[in-house]
């Protein structure tokens, strides 16, 4: 996985993490969900990366 990748994924995912508890700290249900599947999307990128990595 390129140091791009990893970079992109981290954010991402803690960009979910930030939401997820903004929306929590709100009572906001959409907000925190959306956090939820942001956190998702990067670890399925990153697992994606990684079986890319595994077959190179």
């Amino acid at each position: 996985m390129g140091l791009a990748d990893k970079a992109k994924n981290a954010a991402e995912d803690l960009a979910g993490k930030a939401k997820e508890a903004a929306g929590r700290a709100t009572g906001d249900e959409r907000l925190e969900a959306e956090g939820e599947a942001q956190q998702t999307e990067a670890d399925v990128r990153q697992a994606g990366e990684k079986v890319k990595d595994a077959f190179r």
